[in-house]
């Protein structure tokens, strides 16, 4: 611009050009029409009323996010928390249930010291399942002795609808892979469960019971011997017997 100032150039097709005002000739007013050659200003206008149009469309068309949130998933959602909500209570019934230990009377001395000489004299001792279990749920795995003590009440049950229903119930809290106190079972085992419960007995989880039996004495009972529970128990029970 600035050297087109001083040399006093003008484009060739710029000198003595006159402005038109006529009329526009037809094709040129339907390539107009048609959006070629429209200026600047009407491109811009064109875009504004576009945006404006689109705008007005997507607030009248519904939000299809929106209406799946509101159609399936809040649905499903609300399905979700209610089944949450349903094992939430029943874990807290079954929880207030089984911190209730068994009834009977302080062990003796002489039974404390039982306990280590044999997993069966422990397990027939009601005192010393009991300290067991303690111990058990200290490493988490108090569902092995529940099962145990569940199998052990179902073999008690004569009455044919109550042996469905705590079979069905020991099912859904112990053998279940949906159940938070599932017990750890083989195959095998579990194959032979779900033939039975097609018609349960007071023997249905038999093989079940012997293999958490045979898993507890194993595992856990070695190292309840050498916990502080015991010992603390044994050296108790040692310190009243000599007070005497």
């Amino acid at each position: 611009m600035c050297l087109r100032k001083r040399s006093g150039y003008r484009p060739p097709d710029l000198i003595n050009a006159k402005i038109y005002t006529g009329p526009i000739p037809a094709e040129r007013g339907g390539e107009l029409a048609m959006g070629g050659g429209c200026s600047e200003t009407s491109a811009l206008s064109g875009a504004g009323e576009a945006r404006g149009l689109t705008t007005t469309q997507n607030s009248q068309r519904p939000n299809a996010c929106c209406f799946c949130w509101c159609c399936c998933c809040s649905c499903s959602w609300n399905e979700e928390e209610r089944r949450k909500r349903r094992r939430r209570k029943r874990i807290s019934q079954d929880t207030k249930m089984e911190t209730k230990l068994e009834t009977c009377p302080k062990p003796l001395v002489e039974e404390i010291q039982m306990w280590s000489q044999s997993f069966d004299k422990l397990m027939r001792n009601p005192a010393g399942r009991n300290v067991f279990r303690e111990f058990l749920r200290t490493e988490y795995s108090e569902e092995n002795m529940l099962f145990w003590l569940a199998c052990e009440d179902l073999k008690q049950e004569i009455n044919k609808s109550a042996i469905e229903e705590k079979a069905r119930s020991i099912y859904e809290d112990y053998i279940s892979i949906l159940s938070p106190k599932e017990v750890s079972l083989d195959a095998r085992v579990r194959e032979v469960i779900n033939k039975k419960m097609q018609d349960p007995t007071p023997h249905t989880f038999e093989d079940a019971q012997l293999q958490i039996y045979t898993l507890m004495h194993r595992d856990s009972y070695p190292r309840f011997l050498s916990s502080n529970i015991y010992r603390t128990l044994v050296q108790g029970g040692s310190r009243t017997s000599s007070e005497s």
